[in-house]
């Protein structure tokens, strides 16, 4: 069966004597993409929980209570995309997922109601139905996300159970890869995800000054540069503000 062959490669991805973190993620959401049927995209993202008073934030009085991400891998950039959107915007269903700490199921995007700001940028990332299971593990929160770019592509009551037992062995393998070993490491990953929200909301603010335009507007135009020079979106904001205070400075 299809879901014991990818437990067993997504395993195997924490046990490789060359595994590190980021690989692995990368390697599971290409792998969930490929094997699971009816998915056209997959996502896996691992989630720490801001507390007030933890010390390995700078930033944490200003994110308690709230999950922000360590680090991610995505199957493919456009499903990366309406991730960061999600991230910045807290809507949609990974975040949903996070939150709530339960499974979260999407039959078509187009008959949601629960996340009105997210339908468009879904429907034009492709991302129409999906389901995204989260998994606890040593103080962190995994999220394992398979999406379609059809509509009702995942029965949601027998892909559940099996995003269940894929979720946990993403997250054994994630461990076993080192990623909660490395304390420093992930700091340093928690600082840099926790400053794409501001980082893209300055972009969004420099474009809206430069057009006269709206902060959706804006984050479309982010978007579209993202894809033509396949980029992130993030990169692409961190760029222009960056030039947008070097010109300032002239």
């Amino acid at each position: 069966m299809w879901v014991d062959r990818l437990a067993r490669e997504i395993g195997a991805l924490g046990q490789a004597e060359t595994a590190t973190p980021e690989r692995a993620l990368d390697r599971m959401s290409a792998a969930a993409a490929r094997e699971v049927p009816g998915c056209s995209a997959a996502i896996v993202v691992i989630w720490h929980d801001i507390a007030p008073g933890d010390d390995r934030s700078d930033e944490s009085e200003r994110v308690a209570g709230r999950h922000v991400v360590v680090d991610y891998g995505a199957s493919h950039s456009d499903l990366a995309t309406a991730f960061e959107y999600q991230y910045t915007t807290d809507e949609g269903p990974t975040v949903e997922a996070v939150r709530e700490m339960r499974p979260v199921t999407v039959g078509d995007v187009l008959r949601e109601e629960r996340w009105p700001s997210y339908t468009s940028m879904a429907v034009q990332c492709g991302d129409r139905s999906s389901v995204t299971f989260p998994c606890k593990l040593e103080g962190e929160v995994v999220t394992f996300g398979v999406h379609a770019g059809r509509a009702d592509a995942f029965d949601g009551d027998a892909v559940t159970p099996l995003m269940a037992l894929l979720a946990e062995h993403a997250a054994v393998a994630l461990h076993s890869a080192g990623r909660y070993t490395d304390v420093a490491r992930e700091a340093a990953h928690m600082r840099r995800a926790m400053s794409v929200r501001a980082v893209i909301d300055q972009a969004k603010g420099i474009i809206m000054h430069a057009r006269g335009c709206d902060a959706d507007e804006a984050f479309a135009e982010l978007r579209r540069v993202a894809q033509r020079n396949r980029m992130k979106v993030a990169d692409v904001a961190r760029s222009l503000v960056a030039e947008h205070a070097e010109n300032s400075g002239r």
